[in-house]
């Protein structure tokens, strides 16, 4: 299969005319070989406009959503970044791609340990951590921003106290049917929040999640 065609396509036909316009997202997203990401059996669908099934219950989420959640964030090259749930590995490189240097915490061990092995063979060298999402990584804090790519009730307080002054994060906000992509700014000890539009994700499993 033509994979780097397939990848070319994906961010023509699905990213663009949705309003994906930054340059460097764009360029990341021709770069990742996101068929590394998905279960073999999913391969010929990797590029497809839908999430896809990683297993134990969790997905790779659509390409346009990985996407738009990555320009909400605006990754630039050296800052410190936190993702909270990192499936398959896919936005966690995304993200490396764009220079960031990326801690991401997985709640299943076994997600984990594949998500590390697709990082190796695709070359992007991250900090994978078994644990509650919800509750960050604290040795590891202050993060200049944190992904959160499960849906949790509300921002976890532990992920706004290892935000830096002046950072941002995404998360999808809500309940397990209804919830929206949330932008979260904290300034001057100041939390400011900005509705972005309607998603569906996974739980947020964990203390602060929508499942304990």
């Amino acid at each position: 299969m033509d994979y780097d065609g397939k990848r070319y396509q994906m961010v023509e036909e699905q990213l663009k005319p949705r309003g994906i316009s930054s340059p460097r997202v764009l360029a990341a997203f021709t770069q990742v070989p996101r068929e590394i990401f998905v279960l073999p059996e999913k391969k010929a669908q990797a590029y497809e406009d839908f999430p896809l099934s990683i297993g134990l219950g969790q997905t790779i989420s659509q390409p346009f959503m990985v996407a738009l959640m990555t320009q909400l964030l605006d990754p630039q090259p050296g800052e410190k970044i936190l993702e909270i749930g990192t499936g398959s590995g896919y936005q966690t490189a995304i993200l490396s791609c764009l220079g960031a240097k990326v801690w991401t915490v997985e709640r299943l061990k076994l997600l984990a340990e594949r998500a590390q092995d697709n990082l190796s063979q695709a070359g992007y060298k991250v900090f994978v951590k078994v644990g509650d999402g919800s509750l960050g990584w604290k040795e590891e804090s202050p993060f200049d921003k944190i992904a959160v790519t499960a849906a949790a009730p509300s921002i976890p307080p532990p992920l706004l106290d290892q935000l830096k002054e002046g950072g941002k994060l995404v998360i999808p906000r809500g309940g397990l049917v209804f919830q929206n992509l949330v932008v979260v700014r904290k300034e001057k000890e100041i939390v400011k929040e900005e509705d972005v539009c309607r998603c569906i994700f996974v739980p947020l499993v964990g203390k602060y999640g929508l499942k304990k």
